[in-house]
């Protein structure tokens, strides 16, 4: 249970970021370039509020550095694509595909043998 933690904050953290740094370019994009780095610091602060913790409590559940940064950019992928679908009105492209297939290969890497020396 507590290595599911992690996944689950990170998931909330990127949902922080991603809008943080790209939901401007929709919702801010009449005002000046200052607001909408203001705004985006102050969005930020609440991803940094769920990413620490989840990498905190990462390590503590056993997870090594590369495997959190692997299901970090795993995580941020899959919320970038529904962000940049379902927010921002982008076309689903197959790329995304091609991309999460990269993702899913760093991710089998990083995992295989987990807890095991290499």
């Amino acid at each position: 249970m507590e290595k599911l933690w992690t996944p689950l904050l990170l998931v909330g953290s990127n949902i922080f970021m991603t809008y943080a740094w790209y939901g401007h370019l929709k919702d801010a994009k009449d005002k000046a370039i200052w607001i909408a780095v203001l705004v985006s610091w102050g969005v930020a602060f609440f991803e940094y509020c769920l990413q620490v913790p989840a990498n905190r409590l990462g390590k503590a559940a056993g997870y090594d550095l590369g495997q959190l940064k692997v299901m970090q950019e795993v995580i941020t992928m899959g919320v970038f694509a529904a962000f940049a679908v379902f927010y921002m009105g982008e076309k689903l492209r197959l790329d995304f595909l091609w991309a999460a297939l990269c993702l899913i290969g760093a991710a089998f890497f990083m995992f295989r043998g987990a807890g095991s020396p290499s």
